[in-house]
């Protein structure tokens, strides 16, 4: 038997927004590729971080995470989602959203379940299913609105199928499920008898008046549903990795061994900096983000329509997809290559989300930027079509 990668490995591929951040880096460009959400860290969490690490907070916690973190954490999903989860039972403190989510995986799919996704998809809930030899099985999103038909999602269960996963708002395609779609989840998730995954990280980015609304707040979706989110986007802290996953006791501390098992703890002094910090913000700090991300937002589809490249406006998150069919190339990967070549901007290929055609004419930005960078970045994209040769301009039209 000679020496090779394992088969589980073999199926993962490093994600296009890692390799088109390096790419960025390499040309000197600004990255509009990936969510790092380069925005000031608010003062109470950064303080309360710091008098963590000095009042000595810097051993393994639980492996279900700090007890104030845990407390914070209901006390939040009580007044914000609607959820009651005992922090005692119910709460994993994980290494990120993407750490709660691979631990809840692992607990709960075996090798051969099959898992429906939404498409346009998170990549890294792709490769997350792969790792542990699940299947995802896709149901299309129709842009603008991304919406998708009920006889796609019944057509995509099968005796296999042991899990939904919603994403919302969604990345990328900042899509806002509904009450409604919500409501119809919980009809589905039973009459199949589904677990139901959640992400719901950029459940503080919501426009145009909308509201989150996180499934396990939806009757019938209590007992089943994982919910996982996190603070890296809310509190611009995406290198802390400080993410939770709350769910059913039965459920909750079978995770929690695997976390133990792959992560044994988040950090100790970030998870305090979070438990401590997050009970001094205010709901003018979470106004202020929708209207700072609103501001953002538009900045950007502005400077893309004027670019020729039209984008489809997102209900949530904080990214933007693009269709970029106008520009040279067969391929999102050869159009986003030729947008850094000639404006400097990182962009996401279209592939990175899609199975299917869109996949080719679809790029993604993220606008959690400063807003010098930001500025820059527009401005770059709007005169790159008239700084262009000849041979290769824009065909919009």
């Amino acid at each position: 038997m000679s020496l090779g990668l394992s088969r589980r490995s073999a199926r993962i591929e490093q994600a296009e927004i890692r390799s088109m951040s390096i790419e960025c880096e390499r040309v000197g460009g600004i990255n509009l590729a990936q969510g790092v959400c380069d925005t000031p860290v608010p003062v109470p969490v950064r303080e309360e971080a710091h008098l963590g690490i000095e009042n000595g907070v810097n051993s393994y916690t639980r492996f279900d995470g700090l007890a104030q973190l845990r407390e914070a954490i209901a006390e939040k999903l009580s007044s914000f989602n609607g959820i009651q989860a005992n922090p005692d039972t119910d709460i994993i403190v994980s290494a990120g959203s993407t750490g709660a989510f691979y631990c809840a995986c692992l607990a709960l799919l075996d090798p051969g379940d099959e898992v429906i996704l939404f498409e346009p998809y998170y990549g890294y809930h792709v490769n997350t299913l792969l790792a542990v030899e699940a299947q995802p099985r896709y149901v299309r999103l129709h842009p603008p609105r991304w919406s998708f038909l009920r006889e796609d999602l019944e057509a995509a269960v099968t005796t296999r199928t042991k899990a939904i996963l919603v994403n919302t708002p969604a990345n990328p395609s900042g899509k806002v499920f509904t009450r409604s779609e919500l409501e119809m989840f919980a009809e589905f998730a039973t009459r199949h008898d589904l677990f139901v995954f959640t992400d719901e990280i950029y459940e503080h980015f919501i426009y145009d008046g909308r509201s989150h609304l996180s499934p396990a707040s939806i009757e019938g979706l209590a007992e089943r549903t994982i919910t996982i989110s996190g603070f890296s986007k809310t509190l611009s802290i995406t290198g802390w990795r400080i993410g939770y996953s709350v769910s059913a006791r039965q459920w909750a501390q079978r995770i929690g061994c695997m976390n133990d098992l792959i992560y044994v703890c988040a950090p100790a002094p970030l998870q305090y900096g979070v438990a401590l910090g997050l009970p001094r913000l205010n709901s003018a700090f979470y106004q202020g983000l929708t209207e700072e991300y609103s501001r953002k937002r538009q900045k950007l589809c502005t400077a893309l329509t004027q670019a020729g490249l039209n984008p489809f406006i997102p209900q949530g998150a904080y990214y933007v997809l693009a269709d970029v069919s106008s520009l040279p190339g067969s391929s999102s990967k050869q159009r986003a290559m030729f947008l850094l070549k000639h404006s400097g901007v990182a962009s996401v290929p279209g592939e990175a989300f899609f199975q299917s055609a869109e996949a080719n004419s679809t790029v993604r930005f993220c606008f959690a930027k400063p807003d010098d960078m930001l500025d820059e970045a527009c401005g770059r994209l709007q005169a790159m079509s008239h700084k262009l040769p000849a041979s290769e301009s824009l065909t919009v039209g």
